[in-house]
């Protein structure tokens, strides 16, 4: 058997930077590769609560803005033999939305979607990158997907 874990969440944020929508992407100190944020659920936390502070761990985001990304980010994890299933958030940034990363991270880039792409190293990260594009970016996120932060 090959256990499941469901204790992890994920989040892209988008932000208009100098007038275009870019994905924001951080390169991991663990593994050295290109990512977006993402976290342990801690305690009796809802993923939304837990998304939420991550953002604010890794890059100081204070998100005002959340929605349900409706995507699972789902993969093998070779090194303790489990399917991970990540639900994935959307953050709606401010225009030029600063940020301070932590010490999980070297450096980040707001990107376009080709660059966001580009720099991902997984294949289920592109895929929820122009997901999020499509949803958030190409069309109107339905209000029905907005969560609201309490």
């Amino acid at each position: 058997m090959i256990p499941v874990n469901t204790s992890a969440v994920s989040g892209v944020a988008l932000s208009k930077i100098d007038g275009e929508i870019k994905i924001l992407m951080m390169k991991r100190v663990k593994g050295m590769f290109w990512c977006h944020v993402a976290g342990k659920i801690e305690n009796n936390e809802k993923g939304w609560e837990a998304i939420t502070r991550e953002f604010r761990e890794e890059t100081k985001i204070e998100v005002s803005e959340l929605y349900n990304a409706e995507y699972l980010e789902q993969f093998y994890e070779v090194e303790t033999n489990r399917i991970m299933i990540i639900p994935a958030f959307v953050a709606l940034c401010p225009p030029n939305q600063e940020i301070f990363l932590n010490e999980e991270h070297t450096e980040f880039r707001w990107c376009s979607l080709d660059e966001a792409k580009n720099l991902a190293s997984f294949p289920n990260q592109k895929r929820l990158y122009i997901h999020v594009w499509e949803c958030f970016v190409n069309n109107q996120p339905s209000k029905l997907m907005a969560i609201e932060l309490s």
